[in-house]
């Protein structure tokens, strides 16, 4: 890790990984701090590699990116896509073993879960339990339904799956997934209300390691941010970490420094005190 008195200047930071949900966008899914938007153009216009780390897919994410001029390869699925805005074909990218799914689409009907299967480029569900309007907001628009999710796994490669749970209910349904499969896939808690699946291996902190490699920029040069337990493994790789202020105890006990949250434009903070040397912050 960098002694944070070092960092503010380009010799340090050159590549920049940022969570998307609770870290550059609050619960309502906009992205509307014209702050943030101008740290990270500052940022990338000093020269410093700007990306975007979260759970959602490739396609959901576009629009951010364009957002905010955004052009090096994005991480998805966690880490189990690594893929540049404008290419049609991936640096890297992860499935899962059909078998497995099966395995835990057993399990899920044997609880009751509400469960959600991420395969190729789509996302399939095989009931609703709450508006159109959650799904679009949570998943985004290229939403399937099918009477068995089985049957999907005959058809596409699944890529990983989530189970919305109450907030109450998430650590009971981690630690069961964790006793049966923690071996065979990546388990984690990404949002209060989704408990996640990926294929074993896949996380946001190997994928920024690989990004990292492929871009040629040494691990002590690269900013992570992030708020909840599926950003750790960026937190605890990164050269340089920043938790959000709205962050889990342990991600903030993790990192190098603890910003202001979301709602108080934490991460631009963090860009302008540490790469763009702005202490003063407006």
């Amino acid at each position: 890790m960098i002694p944070v008195g070092q960092v503010g200047n380009l010799s340090y930071i050159r590549l920049l990984a940022m969570d998307l949900d609770g870290t550059l966008m609050d619960d309502d899914m906009v992205l509307k701090s014209e702050r943030v938007r101008r740290a990270i153009a500052a940022a990338q216009e000093r020269g410093v590699v700007a990306t975007l780390a979260t759970g959602r897919m490739f396609d959901f994410l576009l629009p951010f990116a364009h957002d905010l001029g955004i052009t090096a390869p994005l991480i998805c699925y966690q880490g189990g896509l690594i893929q540049a805005p404008d290419e049609e074909e991936p640096i890297y990218r992860a499935t899962m073993e059909p078998a497995l799914v099966r395995q835990v689409l057993t399990l899920k009907a044997q609880r009751g879960w509400h469960f959600v299967l991420y395969a190729d480029d789509d996302v399939f569900l095989d009931e609703r339990r709450h508006p159109d309007q959650f799904y679009r907001d949570m998943l985004g628009e290229r939403l399937v339904w099918v009477d068995d999710l089985s049957s999907v796994i005959e058809q596409h490669e699944p890529v990983k799956f989530l189970v919305f749970v109450e907030p109450e209910e998430a650590e009971n349904v981690l630690t069961e997934l964790r006793q049966q499969f923690a071996d065979r896939m990546e388990l984690t808690r990404s949002h209060a209300k989704i408990v996640e699946g990926n294929p074993a291996g896949v996380s946001k902190g190997d994928a920024l390691r690989r990004l990292a490699e492929h871009l040629g920029i040494p691990q002590a040069e690269v900013m992570a941010i992030g708020d909840q337990e599926n950003d750790m493994s960026m937190i605890t790789w990164a050269g340089f970490s920043v938790a959000m202020g709205n962050g889990s105890p342990a991600v903030k006990a993790a990192a190098d420094w603890v910003a202001p949250p979301v709602t108080e434009d934490g991460a631009a903070v963090a860009i302008e005190r540490f790469i763009l040397g702005t202490r003063a912050g407006r």
